[in-house]
């Protein structure tokens, strides 16, 4: 099953700094819903496990991105694969696009994906509607993560 999303979300912090954390794997193990392991196995790839769970599927996926057209800190482009066992498997793409707005940073992004195994037997509705709540979820701890810490006193 093929599968898109697309979105932006405004981060209160300066581009450099959303591009650094962006590739920081502790800040993305982090804020990834479900993530167990990230680690850097060199400047643009990267391994994961992370456990979801979509509808009635539950799943430990196990999967390697790779990041190219690197332009910081404009943006890249993320492409990986995982397995998921009885689950299934995914791969796909992003493109991610960062641009300054009123002293922040706009991070727009891409996706496309295919999934297939049980995961895509649930349908477009229920996977499409997992995805963005992860997402979601993803850019409200990211948004923390960059944030300038509250000062002292205020």
């Amino acid at each position: 099953m093929a599968m898109t999303m697309t979105g932006e979300v405004e981060l209160p912090a300066a581009r450099e700094t959303v591009w650094d954390k962006l590739n920081d794997p502790e800040v993305l193990r982090v804020c990834i819903p479900g993530c167990e392991m990230l680690d850097r196995l060199s400047e643009t790839e990267f391994q994961a496990i992370a456990v979801t769970k979509i509808g009635p599927v539950k799943a430990r996926w196990k999967g390697k991105v790779k990041l190219t057209d690197l332009d910081p800190p404009n943006g890249y482009r993320i492409s990986g694969e995982g397995e998921g066992g009885v689950a299934g498997f995914a791969k796909g793409g992003a493109v991610v696009a960062l641009a300054e707005k009123d002293g922040g940073t706009v991070l727009s992004y891409n996706v496309e994906a295919q999934i297939g195994g049980k995961l895509a037997q649930l349908g477009q509705r229920l996977v499409a509607g997992a995805s963005k709540k992860m997402a979601d979820e993803f850019f409200t701890k990211f948004a923390a993560a960059v944030s300038p810490p509250p000062e002292a006193g205020a």
